[in-house]
């Protein structure tokens, strides 16, 4: 039980730190979503390894939002040969490609996820984003990114292209509980808290399309009885927009 109690000590204060720090900035992001979805735009999330699983938690889910488009790259995921991954998303290239095929349009917005910022992939997504006009929001580790090198040419790093910058203040490593006999931190909480900064993301954007008296596309389950012809007019109404469907 001690090393439970440890990691959720972790976790929590990490929570903690994002709800102290960064709440300004995920309001700010919650606005950027709803004036996007105001003008009719879609969400594009991108992530590359574990910070894929970000990018897909907001998609197709029940009480998110429906215009949601998940760049999910299977070369880029780990969902198969993960270590071939691990080299993949530091070629550089991917930006563009990913962009082009995906197709944003104007007003859409972009949300890239990367622990460490200084991957080829998510870098370029994020450059590409902005050289195409799209805001770029950055979930992000700054203790991370700001303390080791970029592995792209550039040497730029996630948060150099990024117009609003979400820190979700994991340590250096992630991982950060030790165990007697073990030299090798465990207990990595980066996604938790990732998830929590981007659903508190949706859900901020939910309330502020309430309060302009606009209605938020938001998925039922598809589990109750009346979800799923609540959802097919949603993707009826986005099914033109989304790739990923």
């Amino acid at each position: 039980m001690t090393a439970i109690k440890e990691f959720k000590k972790y976790t929590f204060n990490v929570l903690n730190k994002v709800w102290d720090n960064g709440c300004e900035d995920i309001v700010k992001a919650g606005e950027k979503v709803a004036d996007s979805l105001e003008n009719n735009g879609v969400i594009h999330t991108f992530g590359t390894g574990h910070s894929h699983l970000i990018a897909e938690e907001i998609f197709y889910r029940a009480g998110g939002l429906a215009p949601v488009n998940a760049m999910l790259e299977p070369s880029l995921t780990g969902h198969q040969h993960v270590t071939k991954s691990e080299y993949t998303e530091r070629m550089e290239g991917w930006g563009e490609i990913i962009l082009d095929y995906h197709n944003p349009q104007e007003n859409d917005i972009l949300i890239v996820i990367s622990n460490s910022g200084r991957n080829a992939a998510p870098v370029e997504v994020a450059k590409e984003g902005q050289k195409r006009d799209l805001p770029v929001i950055a979930i992000v580790s700054r203790n991370y990114c700001e303390n080791i090198p970029s592995r792209h040419s550039s040497g730029k790093k996630l948060i150099d292209y990024a117009d609003i910058i979400i820190d979700n203040e994991t340590e250096l490593g992630d991982a950060d509980v030790n165990l007697e006999g073990l030299d090798v931190p465990v207990g990595p909480p980066s996604n938790i808290s990732a998830m929590f900064i981007i659903h508190s993301i949706v859900i901020t954007a939910i309330e502020k399309l309430l309060e302009r008296d606009i209605e938020p596309p938001v998925f039922l389950s598809g589990n109750l009885d009346r979800g799923r012809e609540h959802n097919d007019k949603l993707i009826e109404k986005y099914k033109d927009r989304i790739n990923s469907w």
